[in-house]
Order: structure tokens, then C-alpha cells, then sequence
């Protein structure tokens, strides 16, 4: 079904298109890149005043997709910069019980290929976005989203500082706690799992030795007969670029959770929100230590040491929520990308990689449209149409790989924990479910 568009044809010969983005996280800088790129004008407007003044994650991993996504919306250079700053990759990707035994183990070079642009990566959040910040124009730092209007054949962005700006289209990436859908699209509100997680990192550095080689050779990931899931990887900090790569000024007053310098294993724990005992409000350090280390009693004293080691001021909770199909809507002159329309659980670890697809395929819309080869509002709601296809099905697929992990009972857990061992004996089968994560 084609969502309905505005008749009226955008003058790209007479009028130079201009964008407005809210929000400059991962998909919104891309987007702008991308733009920038080729020589559409851009501006973003972000309400945090540095990288070092909300926490948004540690590592993010990188898909093919994504890779490919990176590629096409940075200059050469920068894209350079990006794959310079990445981790180095680990050996082997394990699943565990949580007595540390072995389940299934599949080695890295199954599920990579020798691609130099389209292949999987794993970058520290902070790093990828001084990457996408880099030599970007019209980014506005400190500019909280108030509301928007259309007026004479613009649409108008308000800002809580009372400023505002005029563009012809607004692109609303700014996160799951959107302001702008929550006024384009009011009825698509962001559904509480009631599953919470605890993350925190352990610098290498420091604690390298006494740690278990199995946890340092790539990611391990364990789910328990109680529910509760522990996720762990690596980042191996291989080399910065100039500026790119470093500490953000001012960082080290909140203590090590914006160290971006140092490798480390990163860790999150996950259960429902009571199994935890714990709520909505963020907790101290003290407490999410203890919280995470009542979780994960009884388990292999390797696991129990990894949380000990934690930097305390590292340690985080998080609320996982995910978003419900919406659509399709009219067409017009606002439009989303990312988390603000497809939020999804960390689950398969793809948020970033969606949010990526959606900033390259509306790049290429609003290109279309500034260059007159498209009408811009057919390109939009073209964009529209395939973004709600594939943003929701990997909603969807983030939640059920979320609730088969959290939610297996005894029996379920044995099952899927024997399929795993039976895999790991099948090459064949091994190999082709590699091929399947090295598409993701």
C-alpha cells in the first residue's frame, strides 16, 4: 500500500532543498553526512551539549549492512577514520551455560569475509559519533526539540530555548523517546517489556590477567534457567585518528564511563525488571553492583569475578523498550528514521544497524527529490513504505529473540540448550547458521 503524498511537485530547480534533523545520535549524523555528501543542505540540531553528557551506550556492533550504509554516507577519509577506530576483531562467538560450560562456539572467520567496505565491525558509540560529527556543518549543539509547525511551505522546528529554524523537510531521529513522533504520530507510543538490564566495563589494563581467556577472545553470551541473560564482549582499542578516537573534554569528571582510550570487556545483565528488584529511577553504582552480583549467584566464579571487576563508574541500568507497527501515514514534510519510529530491545544487536539503513535509504530519497529526478514526496513515501517494512520486522525479531531468551522455562531452555550442542557437532549446519549471522 503506497501512503498518500502531497499533489504538489517540490521546485528543486528554484529552490534549493533544505533538511532540518532532530537529534544527533547515530542516524541523524548519518543522514546529514550523507546529505552533505552530496550537497544537499542539512542541519542538525541535538539537545545534549557533548558527547561526555548522556550515556547512550559503550560498543556498538556494526553490520555488513551497516558497514556498507557508513560507507556510502561518508567521505572517504572519514570512512577511513571509522574503520581505523574500531575494535579489533575477537576469535569466537560462545554460547554458555552459566556453570561456564560450553554450548556452541563459532569461530569468527566463519561469519566474516575478506570485503574491505561490507563486514562486520564493532565500534565504541562515542568514537563512531565523533567519526559522523567530524567537519559536519550546521550541527547545533544544545537544542532541545520543543515542537514543530508547517507554515507558507516550510515546516518550523521550536526549541525549549525559544529559538527556532525553517527547512523543508524535518526528520525526526531523535531516539526512542521521540519528541517529534510523539506529535506526528501520537498513537505510536513505546511499549515497556519490563525487562531491565545492568551494564558496566572492566578495563583491561588493569584486570586482563585475571580474567578467563575464554572471555577474551571475542563475545559470550549465556542465558539461565531462571531467566536471567548475561551478554559480554569485547573491545580492543586498536589506534585513534588524530582528534578521532580520543576522550571527549570534560569527560573525566563522570569517571571512567566515557573513557574511550582503553579496551575493555564490556558486560550486561538482563531479567525482568523484578527478578532483578529493581526499578525505573537510575540506582547508584553500590546498588546496581550489588544487584547484578545477586543475579549471577551460583553461577561459574569466572562470570562472578567479571562483575566484581567493573569499573564502579561504569555501571548503568537500562529500561528495554520496544515500539509497535505504525501505519502507514500521509506523506508530508515530516518524516522518521531509527529508534524515534522502529525502537527495538538490544537483542541481536541491530538498532544501530536499522537506524543506519533508514539514514542511506532516505539520503537517497531526499537526493531524488533535491535534484528533481523524483517527486520528492513520492521518494519520501517510497522511503516510508520500505523503512515500516523492514524497521518493524527487525522490532519483531528483536523481541522474540528477547523473550525466548528471558521468558524459557526449564524445558524450553534444555531444548534450545541441546539444539545448540547438536549444531556444534554439524558442521555443515554450524557453518550455514554462521552464514545467516553474517548477514545480519
Amino acid at each position: 500500500m503506497t501512503a498518500p503524498y502531497p499533489t504538489r511537485s517540490f521546485e528543486a530547480a528554484t529552490h534549493p532543498l533544505h533538511v532540518l534533523i532532530i537529534g544527533g545520535g547515530i542516524g541523524g549524523l548519518a543522514l546529514a553526512q550523507g546529505l552533505r555528501r552530496e550537497g544537499v543542505s542539512a542541519a542538525v540540531y541535538e539537545r545534549e551539549r557533548s558527547l561526555a553528557s548522556r550515556l547512550q551506550g559503550y560498543r556498538v556492533h556494526i553490520s555488513p549492512g551497516g558497514s556498507r550504509a557508513l560507507h556510502e554516507c561518508l567521505p572517504a577519509h572519514l570512512f577511513d577514520a571509522f574503520d581505523r577506530t574500531c575494535g579489533k576483531p575477537g576469535r569466537a562467538i560462545h554460547f554458555m551455560t552459566e556453570r561456564m560450560r560450553p554450548l556452541m562456539s563459532i569461530d569468527i572467520d566463519m561469519v566474516t569475509n575478506d570485503d574491505a567496505i561490507a563486514r562486520h565491525r564493532s565500534v565504541s558509540r562515542i568514537t563512531l559519533r565523533q567519526v559522523l560529527m567530524a567537519e559536519l556543518g550546521g550541527l547545533h549543539l544544545g537544542k532541545t526539540f520543543a515542537r514543530y509547525e508547517e507554515r507558507g511551505g516550510k515546516v518550523v522546528a521550536h526549541f525549549d530555548d525559544g529559538t527556532s529554524a525553517e527547512g523543508d523537510i524535518l526528520v525526526a531521529a531523535d531516539g526512542a523517546g521521540s519528541r517529534v513522533r510523539r506529535q506526528f504520530l501520537p498513537d505510536a507510543p513505546l511499549i515497556d517489556t519490563g525487562v531491565a538490564a545492568i551494564g558496566g566495563k572492566v578495563f583491561l589494563d588493569e584486570h586482563r590477567a585475571r580474567l578467563a581467556p575464554r572471555l577474551l577472545d571475542g563475545m559470550c553470551l549465556v542465558a539461565a534457567r531462571d531467566g536471567v541473560n548475561l551478554f559480554i564482549a569485547m573491545q580492543e582499542v586498536s589506534e585513534t585518528a588524530g582528534a578521532i578516537g580520543g576522550n571527549e573534554p570534560g569527560s573525566e569528571a563522570a569517571g571512567a564511563v566515557f573513557e574511550n582510550t582503553r579496551s575493555y570487556l564490556m558486560w550486561g545483565v538482563t531479567a525482568h525488571r523484578d527478578k532483578l528488584g529493581i526499578g525505573t529511577a537510575q540506582d547508584g553504582a553500590a546498588k546496581l553492583a550489588a544487584i547484578a552480583a545477586r543475579a549471577l549467584a551460583g553461577w561459574a566464579p569466572e562470570f562472578r569475578t567479571l562483575i566484581a571487576l567493573a569499573d564502579p563508574t561504569t555501571l548503568s541500568q537500562f529500561s528495554i523498550r520496544t515500539s509497535t507497527p505504525v501505519g502507514p501515514w500521509p506523506t508530508g514534510r515530516v518524516t522518521l528514521i531509527g529508534d524515534a519510529i522502529h525502537a527495538m530491545t538490544p537483542y541481536r544487536g541491530i538498532g544501530a544497524n536499522m537506524a543506519l539503513e533508514d539514514a542511506v535509504r532516505l539520503k537517497r530519497a531526499l537526493v531524488a527529490g533535491a535534484r528533481g529526478k523524483r517527486d520528492l514526496f513520492a521518494a519520501i513515501a517510497a522511503y516510508e513504505n520500505e523503512m515500516r517494512d523492514y524497521g518493524f520486522c527487525a522490532a519483531r525479531n528483536s523481541l522474540k529473540a528477547m523473550r525466548q531468551s528471558v521468558d524459557a522455562g526449564a524445558l524450553s531452555l534444555t531444548a534450545q540448550r541441546l539444539m545448540l550442542r547438536v549444531i556444534d557437532r554439524l558442521p555443515p549446519v554450524k557453518r550455514w547458521m554462521a552464514s545467516r549471522m553474517g548477514r545480519d
